[in-house]
């Protein structure tokens, strides 16, 4: 019995030896010596940037463009390539954080900066959600640590884009009198192009306003000249809020092939194809790789006829035996072979050029539509020359230099309609085309507000069940919502849409 107390009584005097031992120790061992003691403006920053400005990758990067017509998917039948947007909400949480970014700012300066790219970054996710869904919760929204508000109300969606326009009229003078800053993974806290965004994405909200040039709150013809009068505003490719890719880690191309198993899968689609072809515009040669069907017939690399587009309408049978054929384009190889491929971009130089073509067009601001409109094409030409080896794999022998550009663009302005709304269906479908695998489902706010480019639509294809005949014009509120903040989502719902949370039936902007 003594024995075993012994034995008892040393076991745990070793464990408590132990124990102190790894108590003494245990700071030491747990921290990593890389990782920094506390959190800072620039940190929060940088998380915040990088949040706005870096799509999704592999087939989630594909989405947005099965949604906009420009690929068809050949793996499984699509929501978005069929019509069924299904369900979306107003995505907030990378902004939880952002007033403290204002907060740890260590000068007067920096703090104006960071409240800078806080307002940005609350006019993009706010106006990305009001886009989608309509009435979004604004004033009480993000007020559930500093007001213990849980349960938001919706504003209305014109007080909403209200809300949207003020601040990024606000971050504009935060940035002209703020600081250099750093946590910018786009701009590099360069705040000239920091308020050339904030003017510019501002003039993006203004033409979606189209509908409401007439409301005298808004006062959208007003304030778009106003901003443009200023001047502040992208001037070149040099501007585009994007990202530059690299080899590196979680900064390659976001369908670049290592770890992909969705490279196979997308095809380019008609909607993009037949146009270009129509148009004998090589950036068909940059966008797609020639039909291996062609190429085995007879057809070179180099010819127009040797691309084949596939009508992403088309009942996904029809699509499979197509794959079979080998007679359609695949994805040009540079979007997944080459790890940096091109810069991701967000808001950029063409699109703005379009959105001032039209602006002009509409009688909004003073000047030729034919002007913005050339400069928009030109562009994206630049742009899409200037990211891509200039390599038989990658141009198929159809490179565009300077000579091809300027020829083409006079072509192009020869060919530029006299009737506006000739006009506004050409610059929509150049802004389309210019958006080749960029920008989002922001071509798809154009089409359901302007109706151009013109999507074909197959009734017998569509997963949009209340309207086989049409797009969806929104998205509908998550289940969530309806879980937790079931009395303001539903008060919403009545409002605007007579109590159906329906797809098809028209937000206030549509209206």
């Amino acid at each position: 019995m003594k024995k075993r107390f012994n034995n008892y009584t040393w076991g745990i005097a070793v464990v408590l030896l132990f124990a102190t031992m790894s108590c003494s120790k245990f700071e030491e061992i747990n921290t990593d010596p890389e990782m920094p003691k506390a959190v800072n403006s620039s940190m929060i920053s940088e998380r915040i940037i990088l949040g706005l400005a870096n799509p999704p990758s592999q087939k989630s990067f594909m989405q947005p463009y099965m949604l906009t017509k420009q690929v068809a998917w050949t793996e499984l039948p699509e929501g978005y390539q069929y019509n069924n947007l299904g369900e979306e909400e107003s995505a907030l949480t990378g902004l939880n954080d952002a007033e403290y970014m204002v907060d740890f700012a260590t000068t007067d300066g920096l703090s104006k900066s960071y409240a800078g790219v806080k307002h940005v970054a609350r006019a993009i996710r706010f106006f990305e959600g009001t886009m989608k869904l309509g009435d979004i919760p604004y004033k009480e929204a993000l007020q559930g640590e500093s007001e213990k508000i849980y349960f938001p109300k919706y504003d209305l969606q014109k007080d909403v884009f209200l809300g949207i326009l003020d601040e990024l009229e606000k971050a504009d003078q935060l940035f002209q009198a703020g600081d250099k800053f750093t946590g910018d993974p786009v701009y590099a806290g360069n705040t000239l192009q920091w308020r050339k965004f904030a003017n510019t994405f501002a003039l993006n909200v203004l033409i979606q306003l189209s509908r409401k040039t007439t409301d005298p709150d808004l006062r959208v013809k007003e304030r778009f000249k106003k901003i443009v009068d200023g001047g502040v505003l992208f001037a070149s490719n040099a501007d585009n809020f994007q990202l530059i890719r690299s080899d590196k880690s979680g900064q390659t191309y976001p369908f670049y092939k290592v770890s992909n198993s969705f490279v196979i899968y997308p095809v380019v689609s008609s909607e993009v194809i037949e146009p270009l072809k129509a148009r004998k515009d090589r950036r068909l040669f940059y966008y797609a790789a020639p039909a291996a069907l062609k190429i085995a017939n007879g057809k070179s690399q180099n010819e127009f006829d040797a691309y084949v587009g596939v009508d992403p309408s088309l009942p996904f049978g029809d699509i499979a035996d197509i794959v079979v054929t080998k007679d359609f384009s695949k994805l040009n190889d540079r979007y997944f072979e080459l790890v940096t491929g091109e810069p991701t971009q967000q808001y950029s130089y063409p699109q703005f050029c379009f959105i001032m073509a039209e602006a002009t067009a509409r009688g909004w601001i003073n000047g030729t539509a034919v002007d913005w409109y050339k400069k928009g094409i030109e562009a994206s030409m630049k742009f899409v020359a200037d990211n891509t080896p200039n390599q038989d794999q990658y141009t198929h022998k159809m490179s565009m230099d300077a000579s091809y550009i300027a020829e083409v663009i006079a072509k192009y302005e020869l060919e530029f309609p006299q009737d506006t709304e000739k006009q506004i269906a050409e610059i929509i479908l150049q802004k389309y085309l210019a958006s080749y695998l960029q920008l989002s489902h922001m071509p798809y706010y154009d089409y359901r507000r302007t109706g151009y480019p013109v999507w074909k639509i197959n009734p017998n294809s569509s997963m949009n069940s209340e309207a086989t005949s049409k797009i969806p014009v929104r998205w509908k509120y998550k289940d969530r919502e309806y879980n937790y903040n079931a009395e303001n989502v539903k008060e919403a719902v009545k409002r605007q849409f007579e109590g159906v949370d329906d797809p098809n039936q028209l937000m206030w902007i549509l209206k």
